[in-house]
């Protein structure tokens, strides 16, 4: 029973994170293509736009943003490994079940609670942009701080899932399901 709820739960988890991350990929393509736009438009037509340029830095932060928990799902983040990638399977799951409870879980906590009022008040005041003709909804953007620390969060529960049932031996990569 634990094993089917589990499996539903890491699924359901790992399709929302394969979503918003397969997403926001694609602002990486429109970020290029408005960088080149914004650079013809003024070196050929001495023509710019402050909210053009400031798009370039919303995409680049809701890539970042967004794309965090979908990074740590495919286990591309940065980390020195020189133990864990000579240990077992079951030894590398202790490893990522306590890694997730006792820093990614409290740093996503943290990162909720602390950002929290931050965000709220750019809502409250209807924050925009501090640039004239700049982009309006700054308050949007910095939700995605908040976004990005349950996206973190739901992952980490997803990667403590799957480490437990590794170390109980139902995982479907242990044979025992």
């Amino acid at each position: 029973m634990f094993s089917k709820l589990a499996l539903a739960i890491i699924g359901a988890i790992d399709g929302l994170n394969e979503w918003i991350g397969t997403a926001v990929s694609w602002l990486t393509l429109i970020m290029v293509l408005v960088t080149f736009l914004i650079v013809v438009l003024r070196y050929a037509f001495d023509l710019g736009w402050i909210a053009m340029q400031e798009s370039v830095t919303w995409m680049y932060a809701l890539v970042f943003l967004l794309g965090a928990a979908y990074t740590l799902k495919h286990d591309a983040h940065v980390r020195v490994d020189i133990i864990y990638q000579r240990c077992s399977r079951t030894a590398r799951a202790w490893i990522d079940l306590f890694g997730t409870l006792l820093l990614l879980l409290p740093v996503c906590g943290l990162v909720l609670w602390s950002s929290l009022e931050y965000v709220t008040n750019s809502w409250a005041m209807g924050e925009g942009s501090r640039e004239a003709g700049g982009l309006p909804g700054l308050y949007v953007l910095k939700s995605a701080i908040l976004l990005m620390g349950l996206l973190l969060l739901l992952q980490g529960i997803a990667m403590g899932l799957r480490s437990v049932m590794t170390i109980i031996g139902t995982s479907p990569h242990s044979g025992k399901n």
